[in-house]
């Protein structure tokens, strides 16, 4: 298989801090420092977060801005996708960074449950998230936690509500949503396959099951992501030194499979997404 594999790197969340693993780049020093190092092992994507002065979830737009300039400084060409996320904010506040025109933009088209609570992804906030990214010139990437989240996302896509070329992600492993199990994996792969065969599509695997699913999408041809957010631990009883230790294991499996790690301009052209800004 020579199709490039683009690999994301989700450099922060809204849930791990210091006190979990130091490497958590919470400030926006940290984040653009990690993120060029995670861009410099081979991440062409970077997902990212934004945190307060005492590392709990934001959505600064200031925040966000600053972020921004800074990666397109030190990382140039990356693709820069902001996180739509409910637990950094609740309803428009989750979008208050899209006029700042990030490459991507992460989009949740459904609600679910999660550990603890369940995450909220009414119809009209789906819609409103969906048109001012398409105002803004923001590709959406589908976080899909259910397999209607994955049909939502078709007919979003079909009916002309998301901006650009669909692009679903497979969530699996949050405790109380989709599990990993190789059947669904499967299921998921052929439903994108048969139903939207000019897109792309990507799996993330949280905790331990991240390396799992890191290796199953390698292996069937997808993109895949990795990184602090979604896991912190390098092996069971060792934590991630950083994210670009993250990112250079999954680049490992990329050589097993015979499969390059996309250049960021190799993903950009994947994705139709627009040329970097000139610096």
């Amino acid at each position: 298989m020579t199709k490039p594999c683009i690999i994301c790197c989700a450099i922060t969340g809204s849930v791990a801090r210091k006190e979990n693993n130091p490497a958590v780049p919470t400030t926006v020093d940290e984040q653009i420092e990690s993120t060029q190092a995670a861009f410099e092992a081979g991440a062409s994507i970077v997902h990212a977060h934004v945190r307060n002065d005492d590392q709990t979830p934001s959505s600064d737009p200031d925040r966000f801005a600053r972020l921004k300039e800074g990666l397109e400084k030190h990382c140039p060409g990356m693709i820069i996708q902001f996180s739509t996320g409910g637990r950094s904010g609740a309803g428009q506040e989750r979008g208050g960074m899209l006029p700042l025109a990030p490459d991507m933009a992460s989009l949740s088209v459904g609600s679910n449950n999660f550990p603890s609570r369940v995450y909220e992804n009414p119809p009209d906030l789906v819609d409103w998230l969906a048109a001012t990214m398409r105002e803004n010139g923001v590709t959406p990437e589908v976080e899909a936690f259910d397999l209607s989240h994955i049909l939502q996302a078709i007919r979003l896509h079909r009916d002309g509500k998301l901006y650009g070329k669909l692009y679903v992600q497979f969530v699996m492993g949050v405790k109380n949503a989709m599990p990993v199990d190789r059947e669904v994996f499967d299921f998921y792969r052929k439903v994108m396959e048969d139903r939207a065969p000019d897109a792309e599509w990507c799996a993330a695997g949280i905790g331990a099951n991240q390396i799992v699913i890191n290796e199953w999408a390698i292996a069937a041809g997808g993109h895949t992501r990795t990184g602090l957010e979604d896991n912190v631990r390098i092996d069971r009883n060792t934590l991630a030194p950083s994210n670009a230790a993250l990112v250079r294991r999954t680049a490992e499996l990329c050589e097993k499979y015979e499969r390059p790690v996309a250049t960021w301009q190799q993903a950009r052209d994947i994705l139709g997404l627009k040329s970097a800004p000139a610096m």
